[in-house]
């Protein structure tokens, strides 16, 4: 694995873990176990330049070592934020504009991005879990939203959990900051799967969708998130259908189109 930053859980570890794997997969793991994954400044940094360097990859999964998935932002990072000669403002808008690239850099990435789960994923780390396209979580995962505990309402968690399950759903975490186990979190459409081992889960979701049409695989995943924007009904179909269009031109979609007429097993071209 190779370092995507130097402080961590340890002196000189990363804050990061990157591996790209023999099918194209690459495997980001958050890698602050003794600050349960905090979002620190640094991780931020880390990992929106390793979900950059990704692009080319053929699916991402970010998994996490240690007991939680992600606790949310550092609070001891942004607490002594407060001794600066503005209390902190400037530190804390560069810290929401950091991550609000992150995650939107996972939302508009060229391939999907599935969260492995394990131990809690709290506040950003919720958002963190919610901005992925897949999710696969273990059994004793939960997922919440506490801000309101602190005196700090999640609204920028909001964003993205907002736009995974109902509007009452998402209220009920951000104005109680309750716990949702796994299994409910399922229920409620925020996460797809639970698997004992959430990072082999995870992994096996990857290879499944890596062994797909990289063209395919990617103009769907644009042509997706592009409908789900248009304002109209018309419009979603008008988006859809062009990349429909796009899709067909390609060289995968004839050799696809072909090898299913003949049944035999298409080879990719990823073109």
């Amino acid at each position: 694995m190779n370092a995507a930053a130097t402080a961590g859980a340890a002196p000189n570890a990363p804050v990061l873990l990157e591996e790209r794997l023999p099918n194209g997969v690459a495997l980001l793991t958050l890698n602050r176990p003794a600050s349960r994954n905090a979002l620190s400044l640094a991780l931020l940094e880390a990992l929106r330049d390793a979900l950059r360097a990704a692009e080319g990859a053929r699916c991402v999964v970010v998994a996490a070592e240690g007991p939680a998935f992600c606790a949310g932002h550092d609070l001891g990072e942004l607490t002594a934020a407060r001794s600066d000669a503005d209390g902190g403002r400037a530190f804390f808008a560069r810290t929401m504009a950091l991550c609000s690239e992150v995650m939107r850099g996972i939302a508009e990435h060229p391939v999907p991005v599935i969260a492995a789960v394990q131990g809690i994923a709290t506040a950003a780390g919720c958002q963190l879990v919610a901005s992925c396209d897949l999710t696969v979580a273990a059994p004793e995962a939960k997922f919440c939203t506490p801000g309101v505990d602190i005196g700090l309402f999640c609204s920028t968690p909001a964003v993205a959990l907002a736009r995974n399950v109902a509007p009452k759903q998402a209220m009920d975490m951000l104005l109680t900051g309750r716990m949702v186990p796994a299994a409910e979190a399922l229920a409620m459409g925020l996460i797809n799967r639970m698997a004992e081992d959430a990072r082999v889960g995870a992994l096996a979701l990857a290879d499944q969708v890596a062994s797909r049409s990289a063209v395919a695989i990617r103009l769907g995943k644009r042509g997706f998130r592009d409908q789900c924007a248009a304002a109209t009904l018309h419009e979603a179909y008008d988006r859809a259908s062009a990349v429909m269009v796009e899709n067909l031109m390609s060289a995968d979609a004839a050799a696809g189109i072909g090898a299913f007429r003949n049944k035999t097993r298409p080879v990719w071209q990823d073109r």
